[in-house]
């Protein structure tokens, strides 16, 4: 039996990520999604949800004041732009509290949460390797990026470059907000200004890495932590 979750949130794009999240995630389904809390109040009275993920931060009514509205809300996992309001989610007994954007990864990892409590029976998450994906946005819109064909991620002041099997991608990131989007197990930070995919280094010395023929400085603040993994994988 799957989870039935709605979606509030007054930004579509957000809403769209989380329904791309849900369709690769077998154990969830979508039964509704509303841009407002107060359409939120309103389908909760006539349906049957069991998990909501709730935007904190929306014009009128915020969703924090939303749960303190309801009589016996179904499990939450707060959803926001602001790493402030995370103590606020939290207040609230949330299962977990998601920063936007908010990447596979971390959304599988919030989802496993409500499986412990019971909400489902116990089920595997993992997604392929050459199936995950995170979502970066450029040219006024969202992107959907396959980790798998990620080389390495370039910093360009407020912006990062996105290097991929195929064109490259320009988003509006720092490239710190871009690592923390990133599985740490797959890519690390080799330079302030560079993001390497581990899997795609083919050479690498004490002072760059080679992703194909191209050569990547190792800065002296990360130089060690570089040795150490590329070592490890070898």
């Amino acid at each position: 039996m799957k989870i039935r979750c709605l979606l509030v949130d007054d930004e579509p794009p957000a809403i769209e990520v989380l329904k791309a999240h849900i369709a690769a995630t077998p154990l969830l389904e979508v039964a509704g999604e509303c841009h407002h809390a107060m359409g939120a109040f309103d389908f909760l009275q006539k349906h049957q949800i069991d998990l909501m993920f709730l935007d904190i931060q929306m014009p009128t009514l915020k969703g924090t004041e939303l749960l303190r509205s309801l009589s016996s809300p179904p499990k939450v996992i707060f959803t926001t732009a602001y790493r402030e309001f995370a103590l606020d989610g939290f207040d609230f007994n949330a299962v977990d509290f998601l920063l936007k954007p908010i990447s596979l990864e971390r959304f599988l990892k919030a989802v496993q949460k409500v499986v412990q409590q019971n909400l489902a029976p116990a089920a595997d998450l993992s997604v392929p390797e050459s199936k995950r994906f995170a979502y970066f946005r450029a040219d006024r819109k969202t992107i959907k990026i396959l980790l798998d064909e990620i080389t390495y991620i370039e910093s360009l002041k407020d912006y990062v470059k996105i290097h991929c099997n195929g064109q490259p991608v320009i988003t509006r990131h720092t490239i710190t907000a871009a690592q923390e989007m990133l599985p740490h197990d797959d890519f690390i930070r080799v330079h302030r200004s560079f993001i390497v995919a581990l899997n795609k280094v083919t050479s690498y010395s004490n002072h760059a890495v080679f992703v194909g023929n191209e050569e990547i400085p190792v800065g002296p603040l990360h130089r060690n932590d570089v040795q150490k993994r590329l070592a490890f994988r070898s």
